[in-house]
């Protein structure tokens, strides 16, 4: 068979302030997708200001000193936009996609909005809307279980602030605060403008350096204290909790670090859904509601997980049969028969996720923030396949779900 050569082509560039421009162009695509990622979150907060990354993720659409908020929402909307936001404990991104025609008018609403105006108003009326969330997520027992489980696990580590910060926090939190917090941290040398699919390189390089020419330089590090998470059990009582929601919490690997696809892997093989140990060994016998594993990987650190939902009185068995299922994993290993059943689902999974310009989007840009290179979805995929038996016993091989850590919410 003849196979014709890609025209997909990366592209990048470093703009006099510090600005990163990243694209990958493919000019067969019928969208551009474009957004800003911002290496910052909840992990690099003081307690002070708990939460102002998210907060502030919610202020740049109150809009510009150019652009108030109706008008923000009537431009996206007048672009056909599909648009959002989003908050992590390290990252903070904005993103939309929209047809090659109005890609010159996303980037300059994006770019406009990433020096917002926080007038006082919209920050006090916002305030409320914060504090809003915050109590309904409260009512919402699988959501607190991972804010509060990571917390307990990271002990006193920057991974375990809350995205969403406190009450407390929040209401204490000033319109000067947050502006302070935006000049450290949303400087050039911070960000990352991602572009994908039918993207005009010169012309948007062009039109970013005249956007950004009065953006001035600078770098916002990070600190990297030594993570010394948390082994045991903690059983905390809930008030609105009908049944026992439970996170495993178990040493990972970084996002940095190249054993992640293993560990992808890995985590696919114990808990994911439909198929995998943890739901034959629970799901098809009745033990729980729900239960699956992952990865979360993180700027240099990084952690297995686990969730269950049970019945209160299964508790004590299901956390048996995850020890049990646990303790086999890490004594015997996987077998190569689930190695390429797993490895055959993250191919399908990253076809997937290279389908829309939005889609690779968020894994180029991601990619860039922890790595600061490009993995065309090739790569990825030869390196998922390149993973063997050996590379993922080498992972259990260091005992990580032995210095686990469970958390559960529990009715009081």
């Amino acid at each position: 068979m003849t196979q014709t050569k890609s025209a997909v082509e990366f592209k990048q560039a470093t703009l006099g302030n510090g600005l990163t421009v990243i694209a990958e162009v493919n000019p067969e695509a019928r969208s551009v997708a474009l957004g800003y990622f911002c290496k910052t979150g909840s992990r690099d907060e003081s307690p002070e200001v708990a939460g102002v990354s998210h907060f502030l993720e919610h202020m740049l659409f109150k809009g510009s000193a150019t652009r108030d908020a109706l008008g923000v929402n009537l431009e996206f909307d007048q672009m056909g936009a599909q648009y959002n936001a989003y908050t992590s404990e390290e990252n903070t991104v904005y993103y939309g996609a929209v047809l090659p025609e109005f890609a010159p008018r996303l980037l300059e609403l994006w770019t406009d909005l990433m020096r917002p105006a926080l007038r006082q108003e919209d920050f006090d009326t916002e305030k409320q809307v914060i504090l809003e969330e915050i109590a309904l997520y409260e009512d919402r027992p699988n959501v607190m279980l991972f804010d509060w489980g990571r917390a307990q696990y990271f002990a006193g580590h920057p991974l375990g602030h809350s995205v969403l910060g406190t009450t407390r926090s929040i209401t204490a939190l000033t319109r000067a605060q947050m502006a302070d917090y935006l000049a450290r941290r949303y400087v050039p040398g911070n960000l990352v403008l991602t572009l994908a699919g039918r993207v005009d390189w010169e012309r948007t390089l062009e039109q970013v350096a005249q956007l950004t020419a009065g953006w001035p330089k600078g770098e916002a590090p990070r600190a990297y204290p030594e993570v010394k998470a948390r082994v045991g059990e903690l059983r905390e009582p809930y008030p609105k909790a009908t049944q026992t929601y439970l996170a495993v919490l178990a040493p990972g690997v970084s996002a940095q670090d190249p054993r992640r696809y293993a560990a992808s892997i890995l985590a696919n093989i114990l808990g994911e859904e439909g198929n995998s140990r943890l739901h034959w060994a629970l799901t098809d016998r009745g033990l729980v509601e729900s239960v699956g594993a992952g990865v979360d990987e993180a700027d240099r650190a990084g952690l297995f997980y686990i969730y269950a939902q049970t019945h209160p009185v299964n508790e004590e068995a299901v956390k048996g049969v995850i020890r049990e299922e646990l303790g086999r994993l890490e004594r015997e290993g996987v077998r190569p028969e689930e190695l390429e059943r797993a490895k055959n689902k993250l191919a399908t999974a990253l076809v997937f996720a290279g389908e829309t310009p939005m889609q690779r989007l968020m894994s180029m840009g991601l990619g860039y923030i922890y790595n600061q290179t490009y993995e065309p979805l090739s790569e990825i995929a030869r390196k998922v396949e390149a993973v063997t038996t050996a590379d993922v016993n080498a992972l259990l091989e260091e005992k990580p779900f032995s210095r686990a850590f469970y958390y559960s919410l529990v009715p009081a």
